[in-house]
């Protein structure tokens, strides 16, 4: 049973290591929401919202999250009780129309909770096996294709098990054709359009075939499972969709449609665990493969994504990059790492998320904090 009786909102600055940049933007300092959840057990947990400080992956910011925590979502949840967290989707769901991430903030929360209570860690909660998970490398868009290689051997070196480079118009075969060529045989690699074409740039990103690449992830608009059907019967290459999957219709349509062969799942694009699972359990069944993106999350996000890694359909090595790649320093103790073998293990003896919240650093870069009451919304 979960009974919160408060939760509170911060907002935190973490400023990146290197500038990152898509197609539809660059982040150099990345605003995050993080919430702190009290049921009236003793049971406490931290959880993330992943939304951007800007509408260009998706309608939501950090701004339209907090007030829709504070105005809509938090108040079904506050001194009322909820069976399990597999409820509390529901209850989101009900007359809210998306927000899912404003929603996935709270409703992984109370998984947390959960996990919390019942003294097992998250992934134990969830049903995930696994106690290590391969993890890929997110590069973003650079300003030459000698700039990607570099970083992309960097990458190889340190041991990580996929490459997936970021792509543009104008900055996407001959890069992908460099970093193929330089890369030694067999490494796992793939390209990120976050939406950057159009069914006009067809017979151009056929080209793409001919690299080898495990996926193009998201090349059309995000809206648009009939187009990228199209493509996908023009394309050898497996298509991935990332900003297409907001739910498990969305999903089931990709199927039908054949849009798409492969799915990124990131929990707080469609809305948290339940719907990450019903997706993940839909896509098992049709033998379609899983892997878990990434949002530049804090050490705290990354928890959740590591834990929803470890079910068994997640084949591919998910964006679980550790704390360095993007941190002077994380939020969390012990930050996130990964072996040279290019996985990050998956906390198994610290009940909830399994990493300790460093309460001091994240009090000393909190810009706004609001709590929120039984009641006081």
């Amino acid at each position: 049973m979960i009974h919160l009786d408060r939760i509170t909102l911060r907002e935190i600055p973490l400023r990146l290591r290197e500038p990152f940049r898509i197609s539809s933007g660059v982040v150099e300092e990345r605003r995050i929401l993080l919430l702190e959840l009290h049921d009236v057990t003793g049971a406490t947990e931290w959880a993330e919202c992943v939304a951007g400080e800007t509408p260009n992956y998706s309608s939501e910011t950090i701004d339209t999250a907090w007030f829709a925590i504070r105005e809509w979502l938090a108040p079904r949840l506050l001194g009322k009780s909820v069976a399990s967290p597999e409820a509390v989707h529901g209850i989101l769901e009900r007359n809210v129309c998306g927000h899912n991430m404003a929603k996935a903030a709270l409703e992984m929360g109370c998984y947390a909770i959960a996990a919390r209570q019942q003294n097992v860690t998250l992934s134990t909660l969830i049903g995930g096996p696994r106690d290590r998970v391969a993890t890929g490398i997110s590069i973003g868009i650079q300003k030459d294709p000698q700039a990607l290689v570099e970083r992309a051997l960097r990458a190889v070196s340190d041991g990580y098990r996929k490459i997936k480079v970021k792509i543009q118009p104008g900055s996407d075969i001959e890069f992908v054709r460099a970093v193929r060529a330089t890369l030694p045989s067999g490494t796992d690699m793939m390209a990120d359009a976050n939406s950057a074409y159009t069914l006009d740039d067809a017979n151009h990103l056929v080209q793409l075939d001919e690299f080898g690449l495990i996926m193009v992830e998201q090349p059309l608009h995000r809206d648009d499972l009939v187009r990228h059907a199209e493509l996908q019967r023009r394309m050898k290459t497996s298509i991935c969709l990332d900003e297409s999957i907001t739910d498990v219709a969305r999903c089931e349509d990709m199927i039908a449609l054949k849009s798409g062969r492969i799915v990124n799942i990131k929990p707080g694009r469609v809305g948290g665990y339940t719907v990450s699972r019903r997706i993940h359990d839909l896509c098992a069944q049709h033998g379609v493969p899983v892997w878990c993106g990434g949002m530049l999350e804090s050490g705290v996000g990354r928890a959740y994504n590591v834990a929803l890694a470890s079910l068994p359909n997640f084949k591919l090595p998910g964006d679980l990059s550790p704390s360095a790649r993007y941190w002077e320093r994380d939020i969390v103790t012990p930050e996130w790492t990964m072996d040279s073998e290019g996985m990050v293990s998956v906390p198994r003896r610290q009940a909830g998320i399994g990493v300790a919240v460093d309460r001091d650093r994240i009090d000393d870069l909190t810009v706004r904090h609001e709590e929120l009451r039984p009641g006081a919304a």
